[in-house]
């Protein structure tokens, strides 16, 4: 039977005992099919319970006042959506699905109750927000100083890497059910802009892209243009 998603996730950076896995499954709630741009969670809300993803991509957003829209996060099966609103309570932003999705709940009951439990596991939950915050400040980063192409780059990377922890990816080649506008909501570009840096990654040769479908050509020269360092992923497995 293939690793759960949520497991497989936490895995990628301690190992997880049958034990504490077998408290994480328990205490999940239920499951729930999603269509793909409905919103699960909404801003302004206090949710009781936190979400991951079984299956598909969901982002997390905000709209300014005007109502342009920012997303924040992109989010891959086995992610936590709303950890954080174990503790934070009320929702500062929203989350929908970007594809049709699976979602699966944690009671916060249940979670305070893993907290008290197991020390371990509560070390890797919270790890997973640290590495989340670590994926907001490298966007900060490519919104602030890297150029168009760079910044579509480094997120093609990022996503490669990260569906590749969760054996999503075939070869080169992973899935990306992401719209233009989706896409450049989420590194802050115009669609115009957008459009011209993936018809100059593709003029390169460096990949190519047919409908949700995305293929790296030459890892070595994009991450080399997008100067990415996975670090920040946090992908070593070790003792924490």
């Amino acid at each position: 039977m293939a690793e759960h998603p949520l497991i497989k996730q936490l895995s990628v950076r301690s190992r997880i005992s049958q034990e504490e896995q077998n408290a994480l499954l328990q205490a999940v709630g239920g499951t729930r099919e999603i269509a793909a741009d409905e919103e699960f969670i909404r801003e302004g809300s206090i949710p009781s319970e936190s979400i991951f993803l079984l299956r598909g991509f969901a982002a997390r957003y905000k709209n300014t006042p005007s109502g342009k829209r920012q997303i924040v996060a992109l989010h891959i099966k086995g992610d936590f959506v709303d950890l954080h609103s174990f503790l934070l309570k009320k929702m500062d932003h929203g989350v929908f699905a970007m594809s049709a999705c699976t979602i699966a709940w944690v009671p916060h009951d249940r979670l305070r109750e893993i907290t008290e439990r197991f020390p371990h596991l509560t070390r890797q939950l919270w790890l997973s927000t640290l590495v989340d915050a670590a994926i907001h400040r490298e966007w900060l980063v490519g919104l602030g100083r890297r150029s168009a192409l760079q910044n579509l780059s480094h997120l093609l990377c990022e996503l490669f890497v990260r569906l590749s922890t969760v054996d999503e990816v075939a070869g080169y080649t992973f899935r990306l059910p992401i719209t233009q506008e989706e896409l450049a909501d989420a590194r802050g570009m115009s669609i115009v802009h957008l459009n011209r840096s993936v018809q100059e990654l593709r003029a390169r040769g460096l990949i190519t892209w047919r409908g949700d479908e995305v293929t790296i050509n030459d890892w070595d020269r994009l991450a080399d243009l997008a100067e990415f360092d996975p670090t920040y992923l946090n992908l070593d497995v070790k003792s924490r």
